[in-house]
């Protein structure tokens, strides 16, 4: 067997791979009248299928300025992604700033524009004569089909390197990158000798700060960096601050095999879900895709129990949550949005304290339990702003969740209070999740998960 030297082991970390820069077309882009998810999308699936993306650029609607940044990406990446400008109206110039980086003409192609025709008339209205600019290629790109409107997009060689144009309607623009752009790359990265792959999981946690995770895990972070070894998969971590959906913890890996880099990745998040589980306790609530209220589900459609809420800040956000989860009729019963004092007290049985009180949101809790004919029920009340009530600070919520005790079925109900930050809408939508997470804890403190 022949040693690995230095030497090959620095050509193993010097591989080859594609550079691919993002383009996003559009003077709305810029005045912040929309935001770019297009380019953050397309960052995550190209670092996926092992292509390099270390520039960004968004442009107005301007044929000069639309050529310089492709001339631009061309002279520093492999490959270039032209995300939006490929419409039918006067401000969709893509088609051409392409040619003329290529240096051809556009050519109208028959078969576009019958397409583009028949899309029009299936749906039972007349095509404008300005869709036709659509079926205009320059010369030498081929055309990725359009399936869901009518834009077709572009594969455009440029010497040894490329220009894909695509839609800026975001779901077009992920199928067309799904069915056309990706092949193409993962073919090139082939060519190059880099077949490996890169594998990414997401674990989603509720109930701690993004610099409380990052202190948390500095020994994950260090003994990664200091234990590279080059046979071995390499892993990376990085956090992504989601709002709503919680902190998240994204672990990637590159290997040579599938089977290596799901083994990375496993291997990994047992060792962060055990150094989180064991500086902050049930942080963790799931890895992946499922969502709180999906967990939350989850755990009620095991247990065989049903739900009820009662909302007063929250004004039905979380039965709306809960109802976007298939399935949900066998759990939830339904809910109460008792935003006036009136209602808590005459509906519910809110005893007369403040309606902004912990005995109001146990009161509430029971109060769903009770007039819904629940298993379980959640009360929510609170103060989203911008003034004081109840002599409480907005960002001031109890949560209460009352159900059954596992062992005598007789109710017990706990409450906690929550300080929430922020304005009245970033109020209501944490306090959604916060009252949803206190539920899976409770609903998972018998250690069904």
């Amino acid at each position: 067997m022949t040693a690995t030297t230095s030497s090959q082991i620095e050509i193993d970390r010097e591989r080859r791979t594609l550079s691919v820069e993002i383009v996003a077309v559009g003077t709305e882009l810029l005045l912040g009248q929309i935001a770019d998810t297009n380019s953050a999308w397309l960052g995550v699936e190209l670092a996926l299928i092992g292509a390099e993306s270390h520039f960004h650029q968004a442009v107005g609607d301007n044929h000069e300025r639309i050529v310089l940044a492709i001339r631009t990406a061309l002279a520093r990446s492999d490959a270039v992604v032209v995300c939006g400008g490929l419409g039918p109206t006067q401000d969709d110039i893509t088609r051409a700033a392409i040619a003329s980086v290529m240096n051809v003409s556009l050519e109208r192609h028959e078969d576009l524009v019958e397409r583009i025709s028949k899309a029009f008339a299936d749906r039972g209205r007349e095509m404008p004569e300005n869709n036709l600019a659509q079926a205009d290629v320059p010369r030498g790109a081929s055309v990725i089909p359009q399936t869901l409107g009518t834009a077709p997009g572009l594969i455009c060689p440029l010497g040894g390197k490329v220009i894909y144009a695509l839609p800026g309607v975001p779901y077009e623009m992920s199928d067309m990158f799904e069915r056309g752009v990706k092949p193409d790359l993962l073919r090139r990265l082939r060519e190059e000798g880099n077949e490996s792959v890169i594998a990414s999981r997401v674990m989603r946690t509720w109930g701690t700060s993004e610099s409380a995770l990052a202190e948390a895990l500095a020994g994950r972070f260090a003994a990664i960096e200091s234990g590279v070894d080059w046979k071995l998969p390499r892993t990376t971590i990085a956090f992504l601050a989601s709002g709503i959906e919680g902190l998240k913890v994204r672990v990637t890996t590159r290997a040579t095999t599938a089977a290596a880099a799901e083994e990375a990745l496993e291997r990994e998040l047992g060792e962060i879900q055990d150094v989180l589980h064991s500086t902050f306790g049930d942080v963790v609530f799931s890895v992946d895709d499922e969502s709180m209220e999906e967990v939350v589900a989850r755990l009620l459609d095991r247990k065989g129990l049903s739900l009820g809420v009662a909302e007063s800040l929250t004004g039905g956000m979380i039965a709306s949550r809960l109802v976007g989860v298939a399935g949900a009729s066998r759990w939830f019963r339904g809910g109460v949005v008792s935003y006036a004092s009136s209602v808590k007290h005459s509906i519910l049985g809110v005893p007369d304290v403040p309606v902004v009180s912990e005995a109001a949101a146990a009161a509430m809790a029971e109060g769903a339990r009770r007039v819904l004919g629940a298993d379980v029920g959640v009360g929510v009340t609170g103060v989203a702003g911008p003034d004081d009530a109840d002599g409480q600070p907005p960002g001031t919520v109890f949560v209460g969740v009352s159900l059954p005790d596992p062992t005598t079925q007789d109710p017990t109900t706990e409450v906690r209070r929550l300080n929430v930050p922020g304005d009245r809408e970033r109020v209501r939508q944490y306090s959604v999740i916060s009252a949803l997470d206190l539920l899976r804890r409770t609903l998972s403190a018998d250690g069904a998960n």
